[in-house]
């Protein structure tokens, strides 16, 4: 029954994760975002290319993905499923729930599994499954940015900084949290990353852009 439960929940949270935000609301108004600016269907590309009203839009449905995968429906699921099993067993819904919602950001099976780089659905997991911690990676997020003017930077670190404050942070009680909840805020870690290579090396040779720099238009046959 539990490994039914678990396949279920899986399938449901990559299917709310897969829904491609960035896309439909560029493809709204007329664009494929994935022939402008950076080619990615995240809040970035969207602000610098829609315009904030929009990339705000994205951004938090995005979040919202990642926080409704865990706190509802790995919460149904546990109530469905693991009622009156051990509470770890019932954590485990809700960590399959977050991380599957994150994959179905990232591989979009409605878009060639082609999708964002996760950083905004990764932060709805964040609040939900780590709530202070959450809060300190977004402050290394914000300083980072604020001081490198690079989104993509800021973003990197931070997704460094996630498994260390995850592992050192205490939380209900004092209680430090559970050796697979560290492995989680890992792999969710270093999926960010591994998401970001194109970014990473456009730092390295100095092409990436830094915010607040212009995109160009998008061109005539995209609109």
């Amino acid at each position: 029954m539990l490994i039914i439960g678990y396949m279920m929940t899986a399938i449901a949270a990559y299917f709310l994760g897969s829904i491609p935000t960035g896309f439909l609301v560029a493809r709204a108004k007329g664009i494929d975002i994935r022939t402008v600016g950076s080619g990615n269907m995240g809040a970035t590309n969207v602000f610098r290319t829609l315009g904030k009203p929009a990339g705000i839009l994205v951004l938090a449905v995005d979040v919202l993905k990642g926080f409704v995968a865990c706190q509802f429906l790995g919460w149904a699921a546990k109530q469905i499923f693991a009622r009156s099993a051990d509470p770890l067993v019932g954590e485990n819904f809700v960590i399959i729930a977050g991380f599957c919602a994150i994959l179905g950001h990232n591989y979009t099976c409605w878009l060639h599994f082609k999708g964002g780089k996760g950083i905004a659905t990764s932060l709805g997991v964040l609040f939900a499954l780590f709530g202070y911690a959450a809060l300190l990676v977004i402050g290394v997020f914000i300083l980072v940015a604020a001081v490198s003017r690079y989104v993509s930077l800021a973003s990197v670190i931070a997704a460094i900084w996630l498994p260390v404050m995850v592992a050192i942070l205490p939380h209900n009680g004092g209680q430090h949290y559970s050796g697979r909840l560290i492995l989680v805020s890992l792999l969710m870690g270093g999926l960010a990353v591994y998401k970001h290579k194109p970014n990473i090396r456009r730092l390295l040779k100095g092409t990436e852009r830094r915010i607040g720099e212009k995109t160009p238009p998008p061109p005539e046959d995209a609109q």
